[in-house]
């Protein structure tokens, strides 16, 4: 009881500071508030933090000489490498309640990141700002009915769990949630008895959704509003369901290592960027460039000048819904193929990522599908043995993910190479996407052939 009455007196304190006016402040009084912000986070970070301590010392850089934006963007881009591999160099000593998350590893590769309380009972409130434009496409509802599609261990899940233990909030979110892996039949049944007034799920299989009600002339009983988070939405996909359902299609670019990136606005022209959560910045400026985040909130894995992986540009052009927030455009981010299974059926990289994501022997993986029933597997472990064992722990979760009569070819690797210019892909497909099944075969690619996706979102 009294584990959740704190967790609502943080709730209160944030949402008392007006959380849906936060986006119309004047520029004066945002900036003042995210300089404030990199103040205290730079000072946290180099009194606590192995890996600033340690930083600022060495370079002989007072750390009271970050006063804000412009100082923080002075300082060095961290190396991403040495994130996945020493974590504990970025999780503050003084961090006694934080709970851990892994990235989803898309690179196959993901990385720990440790959250404290505060921030996370703080990102309730913070959604605020979110959800104000969802609402009013929704008919001004306060609480609008959600058919969520994931997983059940995502880190969606992970964070509601947390709010139940620690929260006793009077209203909770009107949601249903489904397994990625259910029939898209049963789901268009489940949409058009429950008409959620939103439809959730990540982006690959918004777009599959779509286009195989299309692609079937199933009878689906449009929801107000789809939101894809988690990943990008293939080209053309947001187009083709805008123009052929009237349906209004938003997203959120959230991430582990910051829950509040950005979203959309009622325009959909890009992320208006939680500026005074999140500090962006994009390298080169002035152009299209890596996204580099720094995350003001969090005091446990503190990440300042962290490049996410992604390509975007900000835009010069206020938007006209009257948010002073920055407008980050040109997104384009994590690149996951969805396989198409000779039994019709599909499966997302998510799917893939369970198999592997809590294997502490595998350092990273890439499952490589060249025809619908043939695949190729390539684990990176710190030896022979290792790999063994972990094929082992991976094989009868494949079976029953790909199916009993797949073949998948595994082999053992100190490193996978990546393709010059090109993302890398830990779930690749060669077999061409359909929304009815499986086509024919197309000509093997190297990894991480493909378009780029435009977001990520998570």
């Amino acid at each position: 009881m009294i584990q959740r009455l704190r967790g609502n007196a943080v709730i209160a304190a944030h949402w008392l500071s007006g959380q849906r006016r936060a986006p119309f402040y004047p520029r004066e009084k945002l900036d003042a508030l995210r300089d404030r912000r990199i103040r205290d986070i730079v000072r946290h970070a180099a009194r606590h933090v192995p890996y600033y301590r340690e930083w600022f010392a060495r370079e002989g850089i007072d750390p009271r000489s970050i006063k804000g934006a412009a100082e923080l963007d002075r300082l060095p881009v961290l190396n991403k490498e040495l994130v996945r591999a020493q974590p504990r160099l970025f999780v503050a000593e003084n961090a006694r309640r934080t709970l851990s998350f892994l990235t989803s590893g898309s690179t196959g590769a993901p990385v720990e990141i440790h959250h404290d309380h505060d921030s996370l009972l703080a990102n309730i409130p913070h959604g605020e700002r979110e959800r104000d434009p969802v609402n009013r496409l929704c008919g001004g509802s306060f609480r609008p009915k959600e058919l969520y599609v994931g997983y059940d261990t995502s880190t969606f899940k992970k964070v509601i769990a947390f709010y139940e233990q620690h929260t006793m909030l009077p209203v909770r979110p009107r949601r249903r949630t489904l397994s990625l892996t259910e029939p898209i039949e049963r789901i268009v049944e489940l949409a058009n008895t429950e008409r959620p007034d939103i439809l959730v799920g990540y982006g690959g299989w918004v777009a599959l959704f779509f286009r195989a009600v299309a692609a079937r002339n199933l009878a689906l009983r449009p929801p107000q509003l789809v939101m894809y988070m988690g990943e990008a939405l293939p080209h053309g996909a947001r187009e083709f369901i805008e123009e052929q359902f009237g349906i209004p299609v938003m997203s959120r670019y959230n991430a582990v290592e910051s829950f509040k990136i950005g979203f959309f606005c009622e325009q959909r022209r890009g992320f208006h960027i939680h500026e005074d959560l999140c500090h962006v910045r994009i390298l080169p400026p002035g152009q299209q460039g890596q996204v580099v985040i720094s995350n003001l909130i969090n005091r446990a894995t503190v990440l300042l000048n962290y490049p996410i992986g992604d390509l975007g540009s900000i835009s010069p052009v206020p938007c006209p819904c009257g948010r002073t927030f920055r407008v980050l455009s040109e997104l384009e981010g994590r690149v996951e193929d969805i396989l198409p299974l000779a039994d019709g059926r599909h499966v997302h990289p998510r799917a893939v990522w369970q198999v592997f994501k809590d294997d502490r022997e595998v350092l990273q993986y890439q499952l490589t599908q060249h025809e619908p029933r043939r695949f190729s597997l390539m684990l990176v472990t710190v030896d022979g043995p290792s790999f063994q064992r972990a094929l082992e722990r991976a094989r009868p979760l494949l079976d029953r993910l790909l199916g009993a009569d797949a073949l998948i070819t595994a082999e053992h690797r100190t490193e996978l190479a990546r393709v010059s210019g090109r993302k890398f892909r830990a779930v690749a497909s060669t077999v061409p996407q359909t929304a009815t099944g499986p086509a024919t075969t197309r000509p093997p690619q190297g990894p991480g052939d493909g378009t780029a996706s435009q977001t990520r979102a998570g």
